[in-house]
Formats: C-alpha cells, structure tokens, sequence
C-alpha cells in the first residue's frame, strides 16, 4: 500500500513519487487546455522585463514543467525535515503529502509565481529550523531578510512571510534588538537596489506601482467555485486526525520538535492571511500553505497505528482529488 510504502526511507520511492505525481495529475494532461500562457513574476519584476514575463510554452510542457519542478520540491522538502527529524523518524512521507497537495487544484498543476515561491519557501524553513542550534544569528537573519526581498518580487503576497522572521526570533531566541533589525536592513537591500534599477532604466513611475498591494480593501474578490472546496474535506479530516496525535506526542518531543511545530504553524497563518495581497486572487495563492500542512499531514501517518484506516484515508484523498480533476 502507498503509505505502508512511503513509510520506508529508501531511494526508490523517488522512482514512486513520481508514479503518483503523474497519477495525480492525469486529468489536466487528459483535458490539457488549448492554451496555457503563465506569468511567473509579478509587477516588480514584470514591469521590467515586459513581454518577457509571459512563458510561452506549450500546455503539456507547462504541465509537465511544473511536475518536475513539485517533485524537486517534495524531494527537497522531504531530506529538510529528515535532516532536523521532525517526525521522529526518517520516511518519504513529507514528499508524497507535498505532492498531494499541490495536485488538489488545478492551478496548482501550472507554472506560477507561488508555484517558485515555494522553493524560496522551503529554503526559508530550512535556515528558520537551524537557528536554535546557532550562538550568533545576525548574518543568517540578514540573508533571511534578503530572501524574502527576492520572493515578494516574484509574487508580492510573500511579503507576508517577514512576519515569520520575527516570530521565528521569539520561539528560537532570546530577545536581542540587533537580530531584530538585521532582517529589515536584508529586505531593505533588495528594494534599494530594485529602485535604483527603476530609475536607472527610466521607469520610476512604475516603482511605486508595487505598493499598490497595501490600498486593497479587505477582502478582496476571490474567484473559488464552492463546488471547489469540497476537495479539501478529506484533506481537513486529516489535519483533524493529526491534531489527536499530536495532543498524546506533543509534550514528549524535544524542545526543537515543540517550537519547529509552532513556526510551521505561524507560517501556514501568514500564507492564509496574505491572500488580500493579491488583487485577483486564484487558488494559486495557496499553495504557500502546502509545505507546512504536509509535514503536518506526514506526521499523522507517521503514527498513526490501524494500517487499514490511514491506508483508506489516503485513498480517499488521491480518489478525490482525481475525481473533482475530470469532472
């Protein structure tokens, strides 16, 4: 069985990951759109290189562009949480659970500006998890800061995620004003440097256009069919079924295990919260929720105990996810 499978550390389930990936994602290479144009930058970005924005590939090259590049970051995502043993023990259950969940919509299966944040993302997570073993973090908070410079020029929303900079400080570290500020001198940096850019090309009016995200009104239209959402009911049932887990294991974790958990939790908040950012707003969007729920959702059936219950649980949420890709 696929969990039972995945269970297991062992190099061949790459060569099964992306069995299911393709699985997965069978109904858009099926029902494959007759075009497929996909903007990878947002303004910040966009404005500069103009028409060079727009990736003209074909629909079954965007597609599959895009599985290759979800499934570097199960990958990648996966080896992250072995290496800080989130679950307590190493498996390739992060990696299939990432790659479910970036095949429950179908703008999830198309190249995005999230879809390369997510990369930003995981890199992110990675330095914020290394934190609580280092003695001076100035240099790391500096780049971390930069970092997401460099991914809110990409998509805007993830801007948000300087939030998380913050947060990560007050559940790793003691308070010192100078870690505080070294992120805002990094995210600094990288705009200082774009606006010299705007204006050495002579389009400094534009500039100011990438602010425009912070008039928006709250909300913002959404443009999610309800029919949409029931894709996600399984998904919920499982996060429902991880909490029980996590209440009987939660206080019998190391300390890094407990405040990894919790960033990750604020981390899944910011990439909720920042939707408003985005002016029309797709599922697209949420895909930045994706590496912190798969952890979550690798955890569950890491431990979970009747193989019959969380193998059928499983199944239920591929068949859905399948179902709702051709009909």
């Amino acid at each position: 069985m696929i969990i039972s499978q995945f269970r297991n550390y062992t190099p061949i389930n790459i060569l099964f990951l992306s069995l299911v990936g393709f699985v997965l994602c069978l109904g858009i290479f099926l029902h494959v759109p007759d075009k497929l144009d996909s903007v990878i930058f947002e303004p910040a970005l966009g404005n500069l290189l103009g028409e060079n924005n727009l990736i003209n590939l074909s629909p079954a090259t965007n597609v599959f562009i895009t599985l290759i590049l979800t499934i570097f970051q199960a990958t990648i995502l996966n080896r992250i949480t072995s290496h800080f043993n989130l679950l307590g023990k190493p498996s390739f259950l992060v990696a299939l659970m990432y790659m479910t969940l970036a095949s429950l919509f179908l703008p999830f299966l198309v190249l995005s500006p999230t879809l390369i944040c997510n990369f930003i993302s995981i890199w992110m997570l990675s330095k914020l998890l290394s934190l609580y073993r280092q003695t001076d973090v100035k240099a790391e908070m500096f780049d971390l800061g930069m970092i997401v410079g460099i991914g809110s020029l990409i998509y805007f929303p993830f801007l948000s995620m300087f939030f998380l900079l913050w947060i990560a400080l007050l559940i790793f570290r003691p308070f010192n004003w100078r870690e505080w500020i070294t992120p805002l001198l990094g995210l600094a940096t990288i705009y200082f440097i774009l606006g010299v850019i705007y204006l050495w090309v002579g389009k400094m009016e534009l500039f100011y256009t990438i602010w425009l995200p912070f008039t928006y009104k709250f909300p913002t239209a959404i443009r999610i069919q309800l029919f949409d959402y029931l894709v996600l009911v399984p998904v919920l049932f499982t996060l429902i079924l991880f909490l029980l887990i996590l209440k009987d294991n939660f206080f019998k974790s190391i300390v890094h295990i407990r405040k990894s958990f919790q960033l990750l939790f604020f981390m899944l908040c910011l990439a909720v919260a920042s939707f408003y950012w985005n002016k029309k707003l797709t599922e697209a969007h949420f895909l930045l929720c994706a590496p912190p729920i798969a952890i979550y959702m690798a955890y569950y059936f890491t431990y979970a105990k009747k193989k019959w219950f969380f193998e059928v649980v499983y199944a239920i949420i591929a068949l859905t996810i399948i179902y709702f890709q051709f009909f």
